[in-house]
């Protein structure tokens, strides 16, 4: 089982970015797939989730900015970031789990990826 995660990079405050998370090894159709963060000397944080139906969820501190799809032909989830702030300054993992009704709590997920580096400057 892989999760492949990347996009990350360097940007202004105000632009975008767009993450992929690339999964391997798991059948795809049948699991759900989350984004976390995590900042430095902060916990992991639930940023999105997307159920293997297509039932979507987001943390109230991305809501209206972050957006989740999913691409069943390539195996892929992807993170829309607009109008990045500072404060969205993290790793981002993605993470993967068959169904949860706890979709922000990192111990439900039974996969995770290796995490990209977000970095928003101002």
């Amino acid at each position: 089982v892989q999760l492949q995660a990347s996009g990350g990079g360097s940007v202004q405050a105000g632009e975008s970015l767009r993450l992929s998370c690339v999964v391997s090894g798991l059948p795809f159709d049948d699991y759900a797939i989350a984004w976390f963060r995590q900042a430095p000397g902060k916990e992991r944080e639930g940023v999105s989730y997307i159920s293997a139906d297509g039932l979507l969820y987001y943390s109230s501190s991305v809501k209206g900015r972050f957006s989740t799809t999913s691409d069943g032909a390539e195996n892929t989830v992807y993170l829309q970031m607009n109008s990045l702030k500072l404060e969205d300054t993290a790793v981002y993992y993605c993470a993967a789990v068959q169904w949860s009704n706890k979709w922000d709590r990192a111990s439900e997920y039974d996969y995770w990826g290796q995490g990209t580096l977000v970095t928003v400057s101002s």
